[in-house]
């Protein structure tokens, strides 16, 4: 499935934190600074882990999908757990082995085509164990020059339920990240379906919207991000040149900076606009098509 080149996104932008950020590093073992210090690189400065980003993302989508859907697990599963995944470990041994007792050339290519059928919707862009994701996160990096150290301390305590008071020696210190701080966002999409591009244009409007928070302390009102997305790139095999493109792509590796020939690529707002209102299309006919298929067969 995934050894033919056939299409690539890219987009590049900047998350915003509206209110302080949180995201731990765990408790911290040192005699003097915050209890519970921020992640940070190696240069100390504090970033937002890629898998962060796209675990909120995908919670947020199943949780509209099994709105949409219900406790279906064929179509919105649930990763924790793995009796409700779209395909068990059992199931997948199952068809291997059905698969394997068949004699035509293309037993592979049938096993594949049956597990990628019985993959639930969010899976089949985000990844399974039995299933690469099509899309990466890049771990969000503060912005060049936007960081000079401006940690936070915040105070928390332990409430104990049957005083209703500060539990004894629960008293502690946690590190945040200030409002008004830009981290780089660069996202990349391989080879996914028109419809499954809907589902990631779905998601990051939550996250322009201010609608999807990061880390912990969120009951506090922490973690309130906003994402701008700057640069949209969009290649397509069935619209441009392969060769032409990776051409391009040599060129701007040599050029390195300066302006290629890679940046036809590059869409205008109105491009941006035409696209995003074609892949939520097709993610809308995708879920519609679904039901549809549904009542054909409770008709049988």
């Amino acid at each position: 499935m995934f050894d033919t080149f056939t299409s690539r996104l890219e987009l590049n932008g900047t998350l915003t934190t509206v209110t302080a950020l949180r995201i731990g590093a765990g408790r911290s073992t040192e005699p003097i600074g915050s209890d519970i210090p921020v992640v940070k690189d190696a240069l100390g400065h504090p970033f937002i882990p890629g898998s962060s980003f796209k675990g909120a993302l995908r919670s947020r989508l199943e949780s509209f999908l099994r709105g949409i859907y219900g406790n279906n697990r064929h179509k919105v599963a649930d990763p924790s757990n793995e009796k409700e995944w779209s395909i068990t470990a059992q199931e997948i041994t199952a068809l291997k082995k059905e698969h394997k007792q068949k004699e035509h050339k293309q037993k592979d290519q049938a096993l594949t085509d049956d597990i990628l059928k019985g993959t639930d919707r969010i899976s089949a862009l985000f990844g399974s164990p039995w299933l690469a994701s099509k899309f990466q996160v890049r771990d969000l990096l503060v912005q060049d020059g936007a960081w000079f150290g401006q940690y936070q301390e915040r105070d928390g305590v332990a409430i104990d339920r049957d005083t209703e008071t500060a539990a004894d020696g629960k008293l502690y210190n946690f590190q945040v990240v200030p409002p008004g701080t830009p981290f780089k966002v660069k996202i990349i999409v391989e080879n996914a379906k028109e419809w499954e591009l809907g589902l990631l244009v779905l998601g990051l409007s939550q996250f322009e919207q201010e609608q999807i928070p990061l880390g912990g302390g969120r009951s506090r009102g922490l973690g309130v991000v906003k994402l701008k997305i700057d640069d949209f790139w969009w290649f397509d095999s069935q619209e441009d040149d392969l060769l032409t493109y990776l051409q391009a792509l040599v060129n701007q590796q040599q050029a390195r900076y300066a302006k290629s020939d890679a940046d036809i690529y590059a869409k205008s707002d109105a491009d941006i606009e035409i696209y995003r209102e074609l892949w939520a299309q097709a993610l809308m006919d995708k879920i519609k098509g679904d039901f549809i298929n549904t009542a054909t067969l409770n008709q049988l």
